[in-house]
């Protein structure tokens, strides 16, 4: 089978290729009565929108996104929501020589190993323009989930770190790497500069947090708040790792550094809910969501899209080298923020309408 739908109770299935005349997503599960118009979502596509600056590809895409079903008079009406958003700005030619051989790094061979075939067009469904369709489901899962707030950015880029003593959220819209430390900025010009000159690309760490999330979302054994949103992550074209809370540096620390302290909550008194004194778990006990912030940390991959040629085999077993032309990210971590942040959303929204079915 395909598996092209993600969630249970809020569920989408996104549709659609690189090359093809249009990508899109279907929301199923989504309530009744919910205030949206092409304007609630747009804002999120724009910042995943390609062409915005030269470190991101330019390939230039609108993303303009229509809603062809599940509203009317501007509200949600229970039943599906179909968004559709047109391809206008694909170059086919570029990818002449993907036709004969695999590219090193990017899922050619596995396509062709599953179905026997493959649309060598910018990767058809493997491309991280499938990425829109997920944003654009995202923003409708925040209309769920009004009560929570996401925040994702950029922590890491080619290895170089922000500096958390210089996080200012404010900054993160304020250049086109998404970051929160301002001096960060100009080191990161240097390094993708570098890498796109050199015809390479590098990684990047997206963080993100979930604040406003209430005590009780997620459901042991199987429907874990973590585990749902790791395999949402990691969904993500190029993510190759993620990690809950302080994920892998928690496995360096000593039981009584890793706990969560709690302490009785001062404005609730003593039978309200607990403060919490640390956040190593990411918000996440148990798979059950603490009223923490919900926090984790992405990796993306270089792109492996590059100029520099690759050892790869043609479809016939033949050796060769191949580079891929036309317009790619040299760092494609950066426009993975707003994915990131949608998943997120996705995510919560799911969990938000499993616990009320469960438990009112």
């Amino acid at each position: 089978m395909s598996v092209n739908s993600f969630g249970r109770l809020f569920r989408f299935t996104t549709w659609g290729e690189s090359h093809g005349p249009a990508i899109g997503a279907v929301v199923d599960g989504c309530p009744p009565g919910l205030a949206i118009d092409e304007s609630a979502i747009q804002p999120f596509l724009d910042a995943r929108r390609p062409g915005q600056s030269k470190f991101t590809t330019q390939r230039q895409e609108p993303d303009q996104v229509r809603i062809l079903s599940g509203v009317f008079d501007g509200k949600t009406t229970g039943t599906p929501i179909s968004l559709m958003i047109e391809n206008v700005d694909q170059r086919s030619k570029d990818y002449s020589d993907v036709a004969r051989a695999y590219r090193p790094g990017h899922a050619d061979y596995a396509y062709d190993a599953k179905y026997g075939f493959r649309d060598y067009r910018g990767g058809g469904r493997s491309s991280a323009r499938e990425t829109a369709s997920r944003v654009a489901a995202g923003a409708v899962a925040r209309l769920v989930i009004p009560e929570v707030k996401i925040c994702a950015y950029v922590s890491e880029i080619g290895g170089d770190m922000i500096d958390p003593g210089n996080f200012d959220e404010a900054e993160i819209a304020n250049n086109p790497f998404f970051c929160p430390d301002v001096a960060a900025v100009a080191r990161w010009e240097k390094i993708i500069d570098d890498a796109r000159k050199a015809g390479s690309s590098v990684g990047a760490v997206v963080e993100c947090s979930a604040s406003g999330v209430p005590a009780g979302w997620g459901a042991p054994l199987y429907g874990k708040l973590d585990a749902d949103l790791a395999a949402a992550m990691m969904g993500i074209n190029a993510v190759k790792g993620v990690e809950i809370g302080d994920g892998f540096a928690a496995a360096r620390l000593t039981g009584e550094t890793n706990a969560d302290p709690m302490r009785p909550a001062k404005e609730t008194g003593p039978d309200g809910a607990p403060e919490f004194t640390a956040n190593h778990a990411g918000g996440i006990a148990g798979g059950i969501s603490t009223g923490q912030p919900v926090t984790c940390r992405v990796a993306f991959k270089p792109t492996s899209s590059i100029l520099t040629p690759q050892p790869t085999v043609t479809r016939e077993g033949q050796a060769t080298e191949l580079f891929t032309k036309g317009r790619h990210d040299p760092c494609v971590g950066i426009r993975g923020v707003p994915v990131v942040e949608a998943m997120m959303a996705l995510v919560l929204a799911d969990h938000k309408l499993l616990h009320r079915g469960q438990c009112g």
